[in-house]
């Protein structure tokens, strides 16, 4: 069976990812690009004329389930002048 046919109703877009585990999408991205979660390719007639944002899904599934090691990095402090 086909990995998008596991997941048809909890594969959503990247922002939507986001919303709902609380991980940034470049975060989101760089995860798919490791291997660790996989990506799959949108409806083309839900992103004509839209961002790049909408030609990638995830599984939801598999973003919750990443998200639980996730911990986000602290910024630096700016330098002084």
């Amino acid at each position: 069976m086909h990995p998008a046919e596991l997941y048809p109703d909890d594969l959503v877009f990247e922002h939507e990812a986001t919303e709902a585990t609380g991980v940034p999408g470049p975060t989101i991205r760089k995860w798919a690009s490791r291997g660790k979660i996989r990506r799959y390719e949108g409806d083309p007639r839900q992103y004509s004329g839209q961002g790049h944002e909408y030609k990638t899904m995830y599984a939801l599934p598999e973003v919750r389930e990443q998200a639980r090691q996730y911990k986000p990095t602290p910024q630096r402090a700016p330098k002084a002048a």
